[in-house]
């Protein structure tokens, strides 16, 4: 569907809506550039009901959840907002500092929820299985992705020893000349997507490496090139994406190698005590 959709869907539902469903169909014909941009939580706000009843709205028009709508009605708009845009449109010059914290908090509750509920757990056991499997990993992440990648990066290589973050842009060459098919590529793209990413993610999937990929939902450019793909919901009211739920499915991903991986791991860890008390690593 696109927002031409999700008018008239509003325009025939019209009569069979609550009040409550009305404030919010009204707000979303009066602000299509902005509100879709906004939260399940934000929007509830703006439109003075709770946020409950915003998702049942989603679903009452016929859509999957919130996340779903949204998607739809951001599509519809039909270009890339840059970074200065979408400050502009999820920024009110009248919010005082101290509400970001629980705006910004509250937002990353509704993100882990959705997450939650938008998870396929075939496809998160499978990721598990490759990573497992694996005989080498590569993780190919940029800009701020790189943050989650990183800390993918230390676990995996901490317990598997192979296991390595392609930081240099220009490198990706080289650290992909010899990949196999029993290599695993991890690829993290939130919106904006890096073109780079795209492309070494397509190039391990043609020389027929297993690759999983990290992203924010369906329509990410990724996903094509993805024998596995786990999603995670990044949006809140700002300009930023939040992490909070992919580092969530990266810390999940890792409790669950190491979980299958018990007698290897529990080895790898008695070992490196002995190493962090011989090098005095941590305080004590």
């Amino acid at each position: 569907m696109l927002e031409s959709d999700v008018l008239q869907r509003i325009m025939e539902l019209q009569d069979s809506m609550s009040k409550s469903q009305k404030k919010i169909a009204n707000y979303l014909i009066k602000h299509a550039d902005t509100a879709p941009f906004l939260t399940a939580s934000k929007l509830a706000k703006n439109a003075g009901v709770g946020e409950a009843t915003v998702i049942r709205f989603a679903t009452f028009l016929d859509y999957k959840g919130y996340p779903d709508m949204q998607r739809h009605l951001q599509e519809a708009l039909q270009r890339k907002w840059t970074s200065a845009e979408v400050f502009a449109r999820t920024t009110d010059k009248e919010d005082r500092p101290e509400n970001a914290v629980s705006e910004i908090l509250t937002d990353d509750v509704q993100n882990l929820k959705e997450t939650m509920q938008q998870m396929d757990m075939k496809e998160f056991e499978g990721a598990v299985k490759d990573i497992v499997q694996a005989n080498r990993i590569y993780i190919i992440a940029y800009r701020s992705a790189v943050s989650v990648a990183s800390f993918l990066e230390f676990y995996l290589d901490l317990v598997l020893q192979n296991t390595e973050l392609i930081r240099e842009a220009d490198g990706v060459s080289e650290h992909l000349l010899d990949i196999t098919s029993d290599d695993l590529v991890i690829g993290f793209g939130f919106s904006r997507y890096t073109k780079r990413t795209v492309e070494a993610i397509k190039y391990a999937k043609q020389q027929g490496a297993k690759t999983l990929v990290i992203t924010d939902h369906l329509l990410s450019p990724l996903v094509p090139y993805g024998d596995r793909k786990l999603l995670a919901v990044t949006e809140i009211n700002s300009f930023i994406n939040s992490f909070s739920a992919p580092l969530s499915i990266v810390s999940a991903l890792v409790t669950a190698v190491t979980r299958q991986e018990h007698e290897k791991v529990e080895r790898r860890l008695e070992q490196l005590e002995g190493l962090w008390e011989t090098f005095d690593v941590f305080y004590d």
